[in-house]
């Protein structure tokens, strides 16, 4: 592919993520710079919520084209809120789901959360960090909860194969899962992240899991040129 090739697939790559961006009504656009370089999305600039800030990366992973996104947006609230005040949110916003209800702890720091404790599965896990990311006045988070199961499950690497395969956003052909003892390694390719993060969530919902390493490579498939219309 020709530098001119490679420069003119990238603007409009670029200009895609603008457009998605600017399209989004839960994403306010007007701080946030985008550049793009063979696939890879960098996002800068400002933005007034952490939630605000996770659905910009959400958005540009669902652009074709993508391979990976570098987010380096900085949440600058409009309004300041107090570590105080933060905390009390974050335990009422933890206190809904009964099974993280007593295992999961948030400390605030400067409008940084930092969530400890333990939860048998993994979906708890990212669960406790999506109610989280929703607070308001949360700038950063960090999540150190483990995962402790109750017990070893057989057969780990044939469900979660059986789960990608049934999952009708994933294409599981050139996708290859490995199980050591709770950890579940994914490697293969697909040709978007939409693809990859339901391959991810699909095995972080099997029993007894506790890590997910995924190593999936995204490889968008080569634009088809619309056929004109014969009339």
């Amino acid at each position: 592919m020709s530098t001119a090739t490679i420069v003119e697939t990238d603007l409009g790559l670029r200009d895609a993520v603008i457009r998605k961006l600017d399209w989004d009504p839960s994403i306010d656009a007007s701080a946030i710079g985008v550049t793009a370089a063979e696939g890879v999305v960098t996002l800068t600039g400002f933005i007034d919520s952490y939630a605000g800030k996770l659905a910009a990366e959400r958005a540009v992973k669902r652009i074709r084209g993508v391979r990976a996104v570098a987010n380096d947006i900085v949440v600058r609230l409009r309004q300041p809120r107090t570590d105080e005040v933060i905390a009390r949110d974050c335990a009422n916003a933890l206190a809904n789901p009964p099974s993280i209800a007593d295992t999961v702890q948030a400390v605030v720091r400067h409008g940084h959360v930092t969530l400890t404790g333990r939860v048998q599965w993994l979906f708890e896990r990212e669960l406790a960090e999506d109610l989280i990311g929703h607070v308001r006045g949360v700038v950063g988070l960090h999540n150190h909860i483990t995962v402790i199961p109750r017990a070893t499950q057989r057969d780990i690497t044939r469900r979660i194969t059986r789960e990608l395969h049934h999952n009708a956003d994933v294409d599981a052909r050139s996708i290859r899962v490995a199980v050591d003892a709770h950890t579940v390694t994914l490697t293969g390719t697909v040709t978007t992240w939409t693809e990859r993060e339901a391959a991810e969530r699909a095995a972080g919902q099997a029993p007894g899991v506790t890590q997910v390493n995924n190593y999936i490579n995204v490889v968008p498939a080569p634009l088809v040129e619309p056929v004109d219309e014969i009339c």
